[in-house]
């Protein structure tokens, strides 16, 4: 039993670290070992595991398969192991995290760099797309999306609320005037995401509802886009209060119509399944909550 744990974590990690040699020097052994170890593991699966070549190597597709579950089982087993002997859980191995481009790169990924500097035995891959990948076909732990979702079987938790709120450069604001309304900010220059065109719906601290047609100067299919055109001055736009925190807190975008804003879209976690959540997953759910929370809507 023991000789086929070392051949089911030797098998992880050459999958995770890309190569025979190092993973050898992961787990303190020789390359023999660790060739013989997956040899072993392939003559008793009955398949090829892994494709080799002289500079990488991938697991096929029966590797992936396999892979699935030693992660699940090596996982527990690594669980229990530290529940009995510590009475904690640390968590190591691979999280594979997806998240939107933008909201990824200005959120998750210092989320992701400060917990494998806290767990030494932790890795991390952080995939950013705006588009959402089937999970198990992507091998997804956790996926983090905002909005509304639409024909998801994924197990979902909610993260934080999401407000959008009215932005502008302070040199453009003393230029073209600091509307106190959405009203009052119509025939302003607008900039937007490439999101359907419609009218900007929006909420009044005393319950009124206004939509604003904001038809743009200024129009990209990228939100970073959108933000460094605000920042430079060319105008008005309708974002993420979560993401925009830095550059308030800086004084490089100022509120337009304060107390005015979006209802809120909510950020999810979605996992392929809620019946085993690693600890590595569970960790980084943790740190995503507190971050969001210390950026929260603070004000209305």
């Amino acid at each position: 039993m023991l000789d086929d744990l070392n051949e089911l974590r030797t098998f992880q990690r050459i999958v995770a670290l890309g190569s025979l040699s190092a993973a050898a020097r992961d787990l303190g052994v020789g390359l023999a070992v660790v060739s013989k170890r997956l040899a072993s593991l392939e003559r008793r699966a009955g398949v090829r595991l892994a494709h080799r070549t002289t500079r990488s190597l991938s697991a096929t597709e029966e590797g992936l398969a396999l892979l699935a579950h030693v992660d699940q089982a090596l996982d527990a087993l690594t669980a229990a192991e530290l529940r009995l002997s510590s009475g904690r859980e640390e968590p190591r191995g691979l999280l594979r995290i997806s998240a939107p481009v933008s909201f990824g790169r200005i959120h998750i990924a210092p989320i992701v760099a400060g917990l494998v500097e806290r767990y030494p035995k932790l890795d991390v891959d952080l995939r950013l797309s705006d588009e959402l990948d089937d999970l198990v076909e992507a091998r997804i732990d956790v996926a983090v999306r905002i909005g509304p979702l639409v024909d998801s079987t994924a197990v979902m938790r909610k993260l934080a609320d999401s407000h959008r709120i009215l932005v502008a450069s302070p040199a453009y604001l003393d230029r073209w005037g600091r509307p106190r309304t959405p009203m009052e900010a119509v025939g302003h220059r607008w900039l937007r995401y490439a999101d359907g065109g419609g009218p900007w719906r929006l909420e009044g601290p005393d319950g009124a509802v206004v939509e604003v047609e904001a038809r743009p100067r200024l129009r990209a299919a990228n939100g970073d886009v959108v933000r460094d055109w605000a920042l430079a001055g060319h105008g008005i736009m309708l974002k993420s209060r979560i993401d925009v925190s830095a550059d308030l807190a800086l004084g490089r975008l100022e509120r337009v119509a304060p107390g005015w804003r979006s209802a809120p879209a909510p950020i999810f976690a979605l996992f392929p399944s809620a019946r085993h959540l690693s600890t590595r997953v569970r960790v980084f759910i943790d740190a995503a909550i507190e971050r969001l929370e210390a950026l929260g809507d603070h004000d209305a």
